[in-house]
This record gives C-alpha cells, structure tokens and sequence, in this order.
C-alpha cells in the first residue's frame, strides 16, 4: 500500500465513503502493514465492480478494473478474490455498498 500501512489506508478508504453517505467495511483482513486492497463497489441487483491496486510507469500507484469497467455479478468478483487469496495471503478485501456506484479511491483509476 505505498509508504502508508495498510490498516490505516483501509480505515482512511472507509471513513471517506461513510462520509460520502455509503456503506463500507472489511471483507478480508490482510497484513496490517504491507498487505495490498481490493476494493469491491457494490451495487443494486447483486453486481458489483472491483479494483485493484498497480503502478503506473513512473511507479505510482492507480487502480486498475481487472474484471472491466461494466457491473459483474458479485459471485464472480467474490471467485476472484478468493483466487487472489490464495496466492497472497496478506490481501485485504473492502467492501463498499452505494447506489451511485462511487469508490472513493484517490489515486487515479486507468481504463481497462
């Protein structure tokens, strides 16, 4: 998670969407200080939309929408983390509920 550890980016991710009127929590506990998120959007009718974390070519982290940009339904998103979690243990997955399918993420979210 960059130079901040990750429990404390986590907790930064979900106060910024409670602020913003969503609901967010931890799916997946990861390693507190270097575990990598997956932010999962969750949206009406049982879809969702996922990102993951990269880096661009100058090194800075953005965001990246592996299973593309549009809805998927949330079974294939949970099939994914789950895979993700296997070969890194230390994942973190957040879970974020809101209608208008906001993901409050700073960093740069990159076209798929």
């Amino acid at each position: 998670m960059g130079e901040l550890k990750a429990r404390f980016w986590v907790q930064a991710l979900i106060r910024r969407a409670e602020a913003g009127g969503a609901s967010a929590y931890v799916a997946r506990r990861g390693d507190d200080d270097a575990g990598a998120a997956l932010v999962v959007v969750v949206l009406p009718e049982r879809t969702a939309l996922l990102y993951a974390p990269a880096r661009d070519f100058e090194g800075r982290r953005v965001w990246t929408q592996p299973l593309g940009a549009a809805p998927v339904p949330e079974a294939e998103i949970a099939a994914y983390a789950a895979k993700r979690a296997d070969s890194d243990p230390d994942i973190w997955v957040v879970e974020i509920e809101d209608r208008a399918g906001r993901h409050f993420l700073t960093e740069p979210v990159e076209a798929g």
